[in-house]
């Protein structure tokens, strides 16, 4: 037998912020601004690297869209406020995935939902809350609950569309169900996440009067497999008329 393998490449980038602090700032507050603007960028620099994978992976290829009823959809322009996300969706997404042999991560796929998604789901008799697990000692950061076989991870980074391409008015929330091996992300060695704290008198200060904080990392992502994940398209009755564009 042989062994086909082929080659995947992805451009890297390198992403970053910073805030300034001046030596007034820190003589006249009562907060340390240093602790502060660390909490900040680090949010920044979380959501922005998340932000890099879900956009990639919200561009693959196998998509399911939330029926209208008993209305078969078939693109995202056609949902309506009927379609929703519903326990038949997340069966069926899992059974694609075990059609393809697809792994999956530790012992379930895994879902990556918006909350207001997650609102129509947690009233489902079906959903299992994190708190009933059997075993909660290996629960994921994020994760609310499990549904047929496929465990849920709440972000509001999930992906948001609007406008072009959507039903009038209406916002559309993609839910991604993942088995291990669909993406991979860049492992540059010395690129990772770094924390940059400048003191006062660094660089060309000669007052020391500038001090900065900030961020940078090199970034980016690619689908390895179409089959091993399925965006699943849909409608919140609830929030969709008020959603933004992420």
């Amino acid at each position: 037998q042989t062994m086909n393998v082929s080659t995947v490449t992805a451009e890297v980038k390198q992403y970053g912020g910073w805030v300034p602090i001046t030596d007034t700032l820190q003589l006249t507050a009562i907060d340390n601004n240093i602790v502060q603007a660390t909490k900040i960028i680090a949010s920044q620099a979380g959501r922005t690297l998340d932000t890099i994978v879900r956009d990639v992976l919200a561009g693959g290829t196998n998509v399911i869209y939330a029926p209208a009823g008993d209305t078969a959809v078939t693109s995202r322009a056609n949902l309506t406020t009927a379609s929703v996300l519903t326990p038949d969706l997340i069966d069926q997404a899992a059974t694609a995935l075990k059609a393809q042999n697809a792994d999956a991560i530790g012992e379930s796929y895994v879902a990556i939902v918006h909350p207001y998604v997650a609102y129509d789901l947690r009233r489902n008799p079906e959903w299992i809350d994190v708190h009933k697990y059997s075993t909660p000692e290996n629960i994921y950061n994020g994760e609310i609950g499990k549904l047929a076989g496929v465990r849920f991870i709440e972000t509001s980074e999930a992906k948001i569309w609007t406008g072009d391409g959507c039903p009038t008015s209406l916002a559309v929330f993609g839910t991604l169900v993942l088995a291990a091996h669909a993406y991979a992300v860049t492992e540059v060695e010395g690129g990772g996440l770094q924390h940059i704290v400048k003191q006062l008198g660094a660089g060309e200060d000669p007052l020391n009067q500038r001090a900065s904080v900030g961020w940078k990392a090199i970034k980016t992502a690619e689908r390895l497999c179409e089959q091993y994940m399925v965006r699943i398209e849909s409608v919140s009755p609830k929030y969709s008329a008020k959603a933004k564009a992420n």
